[in-house]
């Protein structure tokens, strides 16, 4: 097989891109052209890139100037540019890295397949080639958003919500669980809006428990929920349905009211309250991860003593804290970029220290307890696995001492926390019987 018929997929970004490029992948199979993720022996690098903040969008421009060197040097014979960047800045790519032989926006896997000389499998567009461990998959269930954040650039880039059918996730989700596929991350720019646009009214509780119901499924994760409209009858059926893990993952984005109201949010800080009061009582136990936004034009030193003093109270078991980015073309960017950067750093490693204070003592309270795991892969004395507690790629890990035992990758086994750190934690084998 000489190089110039094998391809080789950049992702950036989010896991919603993951999927994307999971898709794709599958189709350049289908089409019998040779996947490779090594540069030095491929024809054609496609990049599926990510647009959403500042910081991203650099990071999409140097991988792209890097491949564009490639193509210069001779090593590579074309280069395809999709994804959120270059359906956001098509244009002025086009006129600024003119290298690329072509640029496609979100998910147009029809016009990249054609520009490799294939021809797309529709009836197929539901089946992947995992790039993740084959037994954790991500599930996309809708795309897009409707909520007028004022910082946020998703809807300039992947449109309005847009739900995929039931039917659809169930047959993706089946296709997943017959390849061995055994926990599923569901994931969307608004998990909690799902179903609203095909059925008149959200049933994410419904996807859940049908999903509950595919054999081999035995962990359901739901991330990207929204904090505005969080239905209760998810929270019944977070608590009632054993396979929806005890997790949920709610970007909050801030708590003073002020703040909230400038972002659009939709929520005020007492309703913020109130849902987290709620998801903890009505389900013990549960693991809530969030995020928070640092910076935003015109927050006060009021503003974020409040913030801070909120996650001190609340007590979260994870956050993600970034610092504000001004985008074009929303509704922020006309407020500016009050707050100096170097204000914005400092607010974000202040929270982030809080959390490591309250992550090491809720870790501290698991000494003595049993959790069940599931191995993700060896690493020198230990094998590395996560809990329910632990969404992967974001959250803390679970070490256990690999002590002669030989356990599979994949499976699920039960431990005892011996030890911890700030955000990991260290156990010992109960049973090495599979869970």
């Amino acid at each position: 097989m000489k190089n110039k018929d094998k391809i080789s997929v950049i992702t950036l970004g989010c896991s919603k891109n993951t999927v994307d490029s999971e898709r794709l992948m599958n189709q350049i199979r289908l089409n019998n052209f040779i996947l490779t993720d090594k540069s030095s022996e491929t024809g054609t690098i496609i990049i599926n890139t990510c647009g959403f903040i500042e910081a991203a969008k650099e990071e999409s421009i140097n991988t792209i100037l890097n491949a564009v060197a490639l193509k210069q040097e001779g090593k590579i014979n074309k280069l395809i540019v999709a994804g959120c960047l270059s359906e956001r800045y098509k244009s002025e790519l086009q006129k600024e890295i003119p290298e690329v032989d072509a640029y496609f926006g979100t998910e147009n896997y029809n016009g990249i397949i054609k520009e490799l000389g294939g021809e797309l499998k529709y009836e197929l567009l539901g089946e992947r080639y995992l790039t993740t461990p084959s037994y954790s998959a991500y599930l996309k269930i809708s795309e897009g958003c409707n909520h007028p954040c004022s910082f946020c650039a998703i809807p300039l880039m992947r449109g309005k919500h847009k739900s995929k059918s039931i039917e659809n996730l169930i047959n993706e989700a089946s296709f997943l669980a017959s390849n061995n596929t055994k926990e599923l991350i569901l994931i969307a720019q608004d998990t909690t809006d799902y179903g609203k646009d095909l059925y008149g009214k959200p049933i994410l509780s419904d996807l859940l428990n049908k999903l509950s119901e595919i054999e081999g499924i035995e962990w359901i994760r739901l991330m990207y929920a929204y904090p505005s409209h969080f239905p209760d009858d998810v929270i019944e059926t977070i608590a009632a349905n054993p396979k929806i893990l005890k997790y949920i993952d709610i970007p909050l984005q801030h708590i003073s009211d002020k703040i909230l109201k400038s972002m659009r949010r939709g929520v005020t800080g007492k309703r913020t309250r109130e849902l987290i009061n709620k998801l903890r009582d009505k389900i013990p136990g549960i693991v809530i991860r969030t995020t928070f936004i640092t910076g935003y034009p015109n927050e006060t030193e009021e503003d974020f003593v409040e913030l801070n003093e909120f996650i001190r109270e609340t007590r979260f078991e994870r956050i993600g804290v970034f610092t504000f980015s001004m985008e074009e073309n929303t509704s922020s960017f006309i407020l500016g970029n009050s707050v100096p950067e170097k204000i914005k750093n400092e607010r974000k490693e202040k929270l982030m220290e809080l959390q490591k204070e309250i992550s090491f003592e809720k870790n501290n309270e698991l000494i003595g307890k049993k959790l069940k795991v599931l191995i993700d892969r060896i690493e020198g004395d230990f094998y590395i696995t996560r809990s329910y507690r632990d969404a992967p790629e974001v959250d803390g890990e679970v070490l256990v001492s690999v002590n002669g035992h030989d356990v599979k990758e994949g499976n699920f086994y039960y431990v005892e926390v011996t030890d911890c750190n700030e955000y990991d934690l260290f156990a010992k084998f109960i049973s090495v019987e599979q869970k």
